[in-house]
């Protein structure tokens, strides 16, 4: 799929205006402008960023509405979903406040640039979150992070969340959900992703350590 077929796609299936693709390719160049010297996308993906990676991390912009303020990404690396879903957001009239945690200071770099350079209501915290005090978020998300028994403890010691969790599982973490049951209890729906079949994306709403 050729990027003018992919941005089509992207257009249809998260319904935005031409504002916002406009925000999204500005965003896109400076993606590939730092990604010459820092490692933000994989080779492969970089002829399949809208669908790989913008509309990867698009597909849950759903689950943002008025109601939610605060919005925390963790690991947030080239931005995604954080920085993906603040532009959608901003599009929308919608006041979320995003918080994007990345422990990279080059990274974090790339993603003030864009903030800036787009206006965005987003900060970035350049920290390991092992090193940071307790924060409170309505919403948190992860997208390949980290493994989800090690996700689960960051945000029991980590992170109260007030409303839910949005995690983006790959083929081999959606098969730890049985196994991270016996130490934990979640109560959470899933769905298919929209750029996978071997994906999911979990939005947890009770998350309890069973001691």
């Amino acid at each position: 799929m050729d990027r003018s077929d992919q941005i089509d796609t992207f257009t249809r299936i998260i319904q935005v205006s031409r504002e916002t693709i406009d925000s999204l390719k500005i965003y896109e160049q400076i993606l590939l402008k730092y990604n010459k010297n820092l490692n933000l996308i994989g080779k492969s993906t970089i002829n399949e960023v809208w669908n790989r990676h913008f509309l990867d991390s698009a597909q849950v912009i759903d689950l943002i509405d008025k109601k939610i303020k605060t919005c925390l990404d963790i690991g947030s690396g080239a931005g995604f979903p954080g920085l993906v879903l603040a532009i959608i957001c901003k599009g929308r009239n919608l006041n979320t406040n995003f918080n994007l945690l990345e422990k990279s200071p080059k990274k974090c770099t790339f993603l003030k640039e864009v903030c800036s350079e787009l206006n965005l209501n987003a900060k970035i915290i350049c920290q390991d979150i092992e090193n940071i005090q307790k924060i409170q978020s309505d919403v948190l998300i992860a997208r390949a992070f980290k493994p989800i028994p090690k996700i689960f403890e960051i945000i029991h010691k980590k992170i109260n969340f007030e409303k839910k969790i949005v995690l983006f599982l790959g083929k081999k973490q959606k098969f730890l959900l049985n196994e991270v049951s016996k130490n934990w209890h979640i109560e959470y729906k899933q769905r298919n992703s929209v750029t996978s079949n071997d994906s999911l994306i979990i939005e947890i709403y009770k998350l309890e350590k069973i001691n």
